[in-house]
């Protein structure tokens, strides 16, 4: 069996198996979410699920990978953010004792030597970053790590567009013959859809910010572990448009707050979920139709590795266009 399918089996069996006594664990620990005004569901849930993600993904992963200094960079610091998870879910951290353990995780990717020290230039060569390497890689990592955090709103959103992510991932590293990309991401696809299996409509289960953490995390770590490997700036790209609907709705939230005079981080029932079920969708339906759009978007991340100059150009004008047009027509810019 090749390594890549092995650690996805690894993965998907562990997190199926390990989520319904990390349910358990969690009422034990009291890490539990009760519905609220800004919330979809209406009795006490358990979070941590997050834990199963993590646990399958790491046996997955340690099985079925060379243990580098790299990876092991990878593997410490999704360990430090899963912690940091787990105390937020546990105890309800502060927002900023949750953003320095972010920074602190995003730091163990950079003196493990994973970081963005270059960018290709489009007309040939290569933008170094020099001094500024850690500062842009702190700030891709704790980037990626909110926005998927944000995005877990709805049953099956986050994990579910964090998967649909990662095989899109895999199938690049594949078509451009980066193995051990492909390997630990198929760790990371396969213990994230192992848990869909209880977080999709109607859920038993929520990931936590246990879970949307490392997600988040490790896609910004697996980016930059392949721009490292194929010294390309594609390697950021794919996974940035990948999860383009996780980002985009980060910034339409934040433009919309500033716009309508509302403090950037306060939270608001102003998202692209929120509006579809305003909009009359089933919390089953919104989901189904956001992985619809992130399938979209991942075929496009894929075509774009094949494009070259301007024709990369025009597919990017048109993912941005189709973007602004369909946050027009749902008002997401809007005050609710």
């Amino acid at each position: 069996m090749r390594s890549y399918l092995l650690a996805f089996a690894i993965g998907l069996i562990l997190s199926w198996v390990l989520t319904p006594y990390v349910k358990k664990l969690a009422f034990r620990l009291g890490a539990v979410d009760k519905p609220n005004a800004r919330k979809v569901h209406h009795t006490i849930m358990a979070r941590l699920g997050g834990l199963a993600i993590y646990l399958g993904f790491m046996a997955g992963a340690i099985t079925c990978m060379q243990l580098t200094k790299d990876v092991v960079g990878i593997l410490v610091g999704g360990t430090i953010i899963t912690l940091v998870g787990i105390a937020d879910d546990i105890f309800q951290l502060t927002a900023k004792a949750k953003l320095l353990g972010q920074i602190v995780a995003a730091l163990v990717l950079v003196g493990f030597g994973v970081r963005i020290e270059w960018l290709n230039n489009p007309f040939g060569g290569y933008f170094y970053l020099d001094y500024l390497s850690i500062p842009f890689t702190v700030f891709w990592v704790v980037s990626f790590t909110n926005v998927v955090n944000l995005m877990d709103g709805l049953d099956g959103l986050a994990a579910g567009v964090s998967a649909i992510a990662s095989v899109t991932i895999i199938l690049v590293a594949l078509q451009q013959g980066l193995y051990p990309v492909a390997v630990i991401t198929a760790a990371l696809a396969g213990a994230t859809l192992g848990f869909v299996r209880y977080n999709f409509n109607p859920a038993t289960i929520f990931m936590g910010d246990t879970g949307s953490l490392f997600l988040g995390y490790m896609l910004a770590a697996i980016s930059i572990y392949g721009a490292v490997k194929s010294a390309a700036t594609i390697a950021l790209i794919v996974p940035a448009i990948a999860l383009g609907l996780p980002i985009m709705d980060t910034a339409f939230a934040i433009a919309r707050r500033y716009l309508n005079g509302k403090p950037i981080f306060q939270p608001d029932k102003g998202h692209i979920h929120h509006r579809l079920l305003a909009m009359g969708f089933s919390q089953r339906q919104a989901v189904i139709f956001m992985y619809l759009i992130s399938a979209g978007l991942c075929l496009s991340a894929v075509l774009l590795t094949e494009m070259e100059g301007i024709y990369a150009v025009i597919l990017l004008i048109v993912i941005l266009v189709a973007i602004f047009i369909g946050a027009k027509k749902i008002g997401i810019l809007k005050e609710r």
